[in-house]
C-alpha cells in the first residue's frame, strides 16, 4: 500500500508541474503585405508569422495541423525540439512522416523538455520561405528560477522575403540549367520590413524616401519599447532560407547567455552573427540616453549584400514615440570578413555545470560539401552523394522493416584523401541516393564538416548544418583540410558549446559530436533552404530497435501505406 501510495503522489505531482498546451491550426495562403509590397504569404489562422507558443519545460504541445492549401502537402518541423520518445512528431517530410494531404488533419503530440529559445517552420518543399514559420518559446518548469536575471523580454524571429513565389523559385532550382532565386527582397523581424522605403532614409545614399506609416499597415515595424535602466531579454531565432545575418542595437552592449535553446559561458559583444537555423538570447541593459530613440538593425552578411539590412526602433518611453534616431542605425560588417565571424564563433561556450562531451568517440563521419552536376542539373552533394528523400518516410521503413524503402546501403562515410577543396571538382557530376546512416544505441559519433570550392573558381560558402533529434558538441574549427590524428589535438573538450546548428565556413572545418540516444531517424541538412531543395543533406537512424509506437497517421504513404492497410484488414 505504501508504494502504491507514493506512485500516485509522483504522478499527481507532475500533473500539477506540467500542463497541456492544445492548439488548433489551420494553414492556407493569404495576400499579405510583408514588406509593403503584396505578395502571397503561408498563414495560419490567417496570422503571418504563425501564432506564437508559450510553454513551460515538462509541458506538452498538441498541435491538430488541417492543411487548406489547395495543392499542396504540408509538415511542420519543431525546430531544437528534440523529440524524445516522438520521433514521428519531428515534422520531416519523407523522413519522419508523409505530407499532410490537402483538406487533412494530423496530430502533433511531444513533450518539452528544457527551457529555451525555438522557432517552428514548414519543412516540405520550401513552404519556409512562403512564410510558414513562428516562435516557440520553452520557459523554465513552473516553481523553479532560471539563471538569467531581467526585467522584460522581446521576441525577434528575422527571416528573408522574395517577391517570387516558391514554386517558381523551386522550378527555377531544378531546371537545367538552374535559374538561381537570387537574394532576398527584404530581410524582416517578426515578419515585417519595407522594401519600397527606408527607416534610416536621411542617413543612407539611395533614393529610397523615408517610410510613412498608417494604421493598419502590415509592414510598420514593430518598435521595442523599453524604460530606461532595466535589463531586457532578446530572443532571436534566424529561419532566413538563404541570408546569414548581423544583429545590432545602435549604442548598446548586448551580453550573450543562450545559444539554440542552451546557456552559455556570458559575454559581451557589439552585435551578433546569426546563421540560418540559430538562436540566441542576449540581455540588454538600457543605459543610454532616455531622451533619444535607437536603430536596431539586422542586415546581411556571408553573402554579397543586395538586400538593405532590416530596421527597427528600441524606442525609450521618456522620449517621443514618433521620433527616429538622432544618429545613423550600425553599420553591418563587410559580408566576407570571415576571420570576424569565425571569431565570434570561437567565443561561446558551455555555462558552467553544463555536460562535457564524451572524450572519445566511437564512430567518425568527414561529410565532403560540393556543388556538382547530374545531367546538367546543378546539385549540392554529400561525400558525391545528393540525397533524394524516398515515397516512404524512412521512419516507418526502418520500423516495419521495409526493404525497398530505400537504399540499404550506407552512404560514404569519407571522401577520397587527394580530394581538392581549394579548386572546382575535377569530376564535376555526382549522384543522388537514398541511402542512411544507421549506428547503434548510445555510441559516440563525430561528424567532421568538411567545405570546399563550388563549381566556379573562388567560391566556397558558408553552410549553416542543423541536426534533429539532438544536440551535439561543437568541437571546433579548422581552416583547410581536416587532418585526421593531428587536428583531434585542437579540439575543446573542457567547455565546447551544445548547439543543434553550427556553420561550416569557407574552405574550413568544423568538428561535432553527439551520443545516439534518442531512438529515430534523424535528418542531418544544410538550413539553407535552396540547398537542401538541391540536395544537401544526410539521414542518420540510430536505436532502431528501441523504437516506440509510431502512429499510422503519420505513415499513409508510399510502401507504408500499402503494409498498414494489410496489417489491419480483417
Amino acid at each position: 500500500m505504501g508504494m502504491w501510495w507514493i506512485v500516485v503522489v509522483a504522478i499527481l505531482a507532475h500533473t500539477v508541474s506540467a500542463s497541456v498546451r492544445e492548439y488548433d491550426w489551420e494553414v492556407e495562403y493569404k495576400f499579405g503585405w510583408p514588406d509593403c509590397k503584396e505578395g502571397m504569404v503561408m498563414a495560419i489562422n490567417g496570422q503571418f508569422p504563425g501564432p506564437t507558443i508559450h510553454a513551460l519545460a515538462g509541458d506538452t504541445i498538441v498541435v491538430h495541423l488541417t492543411n487548406k492549401l489547395a495543392t499542396e502537402g504540408l509538415v511542420i518541423h519543431w525546430h531544437g525540439i528534440r523529440q524524445l520518445g516522438s520521433p514521428w512528431a519531428d515534422g520531416a517530410a519523407g523522413v519522419t512522416q508523409c505530407a499532410i494531404s490537402p483538406g487533412e488533419t494530423f496530430t502533433y503530440n511531444f513533450t518539452v523538455d528544457k527551457p529555451g529559445t525555438h522557432f517552428y517552420h514548414g519543412h516540405y518543399g520550401m513552404q519556409r520561405s512562403a512564410g510558414l514559420y513562428g516562435s516557440l518559446i520553452i520557459d523554465v518548469e513552473k516553481g523553479k528560477k532560471g539563471p538569467l536575471r531581467y526585467d522584460g523580454e522581446f521576441n525577434l524571429l528575422l527571416s528573408d522575403w522574395w517577391h517570387e513565389d516558391i514554386l517558381s523559385q523551386e522550378l527555377g532550382l531544378s531546371s537545367r540549367p538552374m535559374r538561381w532565386i537570387g537574394e532576398a527582397q527584404s530581410i524582416l523581424i517578426n515578419g515585417r520590413g519595407q522594401f519600397n522605403c527606408s527607416l534610416a532614409a536621411q542617413y543612407s545614399n539611395t533614393s529610397l524616401p523615408t517610410c510613412t506609416f498608417k494604421d493598419g499597415d502590415q509592414c510598420a515595424p514593430h518598435r521595442l519599447h523599453v524604460e530606461p535602466n532595466k535589463t531586457y531579454r532578446i530572443r532571436l531565432a534566424s529561419s532566413t532560407a538563404l541570408a546569414s545575418l548581423n544583429f545590432a542595437v545602435q549604442g548598446h552592449k548586448l551580453i550573450v547567455v543562450e545559444a539554440d535553446g542552451n546557456y552559455i559561458t556570458p559575454f559581451a559583444t557589439d552585435d551578433i552573427d546569426i546563421y540560418s537555423g540559430e538562436t540566441y538570447s542576449v540581455l540588454l541593459t538600457t543605459d543610454q540616453d532616455p531622451s533619444q530613440n535607437y536603430y536596431i538593425s539586422a542586415g546581411v552578411r556571408g553573402r554579397k549584400p543586395n538586400t538593405p539590412p532590416a530596421l527597427t526602433v528600441l524606442h525609450y518611453v521618456t522620449a517621443p514615440s514618433s521620433q527616429l534616431p538622432s544618429s545613423p542605425p550600425p553599420e553591418t560588417p563587410r559580408w566576407n570578413d570571415f576571420d570576424r565571424s569565425k571569431t565570434f564563433s570561437k567565443k561561446i561556450f558551455a555555462a558552467t555545470g553544463s555536460p562535457p562531451p564524451p572524450e572519445k568517440f566511437d564512430e567518425r563521419l568527414i561529410l565532403l560539401n560540393t556543388q556538382n552536376l547530374i545531367d546538367g542539373f546543378t546539385k549540392w552533394a554529400i561525400n558525391n552523394v545528393s540525397l533524394a528523400v524516398p515515397g516512404t518516410p524512412y521512419l516507418g521503413a526502418v520500423k516495419y522493416n521495409l526493404r525497398t524503402g530505400f537504399n540499404r546501403n550506407s552512404p560514404p562515410k569519407d571522401y577520397p584523401a587527394d580530394y581538392d577543396i581549394m579548386n572546382p571538382p575535377r569530376n564535376r557530376n555526382t549522384k543522388q541516393g537514398n541511402g542512411i546512416y544507421v549506428f547503434p544505441f548510445n555510441v559516440t559519433v563525430d561528424v567532421i564538416l568538411q567545405n570546399a570550392n563550388g563549381l566556379n573558381a573562388n567560391a566556397s560558402e558558408i553552410h549553416p548544418w542543423h541536426l534533429h533529434g539532438h544536440d551535439f558538441w561543437v568541437l571546433g574549427y579548422g581552416e583547410g583540410k581536416f587532418k585526421p590524428g593531428v587536428d583531434e589535438k585542437t579540439y575543446n573538450l573542457k567547455n565546447p558549446p551544445l548547439r543543434n546548428t553550427v556553420a561550416l565556413y569557407p574552405y574550413g572545418w568544423t568538428a561535432l559530436r553527439f551520443v545516439t540516444d534518442n531512438p529515430g531517424v534523424w535528418f542531418f541538412h544544410c538550413h539553407i533552404e535552396p540547398h537542401l531543395h538541391m540536395g544537401m543533406g544526410v539521414v542518420f537512424a540510430e536505436g532502431l530497435n528501441r523504437i516506440g509506437k509510431v502512429p499510422d497517421e503519420a505513415l499513409g504513404c508510399g510502401l507504408t501505406k500499402q503494409f498498414l492497410m494489410n496489417r489491419n484488414s480483417p
